[in-house]
């Protein structure tokens, strides 16, 4: 068995994401240096609800930390055949669940990932997804709009960046030629566009000084979640870790990635349960599930350990 771990991006925070997790005496210690830098222990920021939860860098934060406590939950029931691979701010994540990076410096390069990016962008910007047309076509759309192409997940669904009123026009635009899906998403940052490349350039800087680990015997296999390239070079995968803050990603390649190195489960430690829906059309063949589909965490590992 092989499993592949997908790490979420932001958008999915919500009031129960740390349900499964937020018990496990392993975690504690990523949730107290969480809440160091929220100023709120983050279990109760997030039953709280509220606005505060898809701010840009508290967003990035939590999103980090139930990347990290789902994984004292899995390493130890994973198998010795694995991969991880993450999503926009989950591809800082995956670093940590590789081994590559401390939790706690995953937390605070978060902080400072946010806080790049916030400095970097204006008012007004976002993302919004479109699903159901030739990617090709929606790049033709977004481009007479001054938007961008940020994400690629599949050939027909794309995620693109720009100012709010240029992309509510491109989802209307997108719904009028037959797109599936078109919609403004709730992050209020333009990531994985031209926009924001002073933020690559400051937090590529940071990337440098942060203090790196040796990953552990028998950590996962690292994809770089700008490209699915495997991440042998630490020096090399810091370069695109810092630059996908302004460039595309291909999280069509990651998948494929995935299926190339013989993964047969999946799993997507969340928030939410979107990566997990498009594993399942790019691997037909494995077995996936986001943490969220279980009800305990003894479910999750008995799961894992099944044959």
């Amino acid at each position: 068995m092989t499993l592949a771990v997908l790490l979420s991006g932001q958008g999915g925070q919500h009031p129960g994401m740390f349900d499964l997790t937020a018990d496990l005496p392993e975690a504690e210690a990523i949730f107290a240096a969480a809440a160091s830098l929220l100023g709120d222990d983050p279990r109760a920021l997030v039953r709280a609800g509220g606005p505060r939860l898809h701010e840009n860098r508290a967003g990035q934060i939590l999103v980090c930390t139930a990347a990290l406590a789902a994984w004292t939950l899995v390493r130890d029931a994973s198998p010795a055949r694995s991969l991880v691979a993450g999503y926009s701010i989950g591809d800082l994540a995956a670093w940590g669940c590789a081994g590559r990076f401390a939790p706690e410096t995953v937390l605070r390069l978060a902080a400072a990932r946010a806080e790049a990016m916030d400095a970097a962008a204006a008012s007004g910007q976002g993302l919004a997804g479109i699903r159901g047309l030739p990617r090709s076509r929606i790049g033709a759309m977004a481009e007479a709009r001054g938007c961008h192409l940020a994400i690629l997940n599949a050939p027909d669904s794309v995620v693109v960046g720009g100012a709010l009123p240029s992309l509510e026009t491109v989802c209307t635009e997108a719904l009028a030629a037959g797109a599936q899906r078109a919609v403004v998403l709730p992050v209020h940052t333009p990531s994985h566009t031209p926009i924001l490349a002073g933020a690559t350039a400051a937090f590529q800087g940071i990337l440098r000084s942060a203090p790196a680990t040796r990953p552990p015997r028998g950590a996962p296999r690292l994809l770089s979640g700008l490209d699915g390239a495997p991440v042998f070079d630490g020096d090399a995968g810091l370069e695109k870790l810092g630059r996908q803050i302004s460039h595309t990603i291909d999280w069509a390649a990651c998948l494929e990635a995935a299926r190339e190195y013989g993964a047969t489960r999946v799993l997507e430690l969340g928030p939410g349960h979107a990566l997990a829906t498009m594993a399942r059309a790019a691997l037909p063949g494995a077995r996936i599930h986001a943490l969220e589909d279980f009800r305990s965490a003894a479910g999750v590992a008995e799961w894992l350990r099944a044959d």
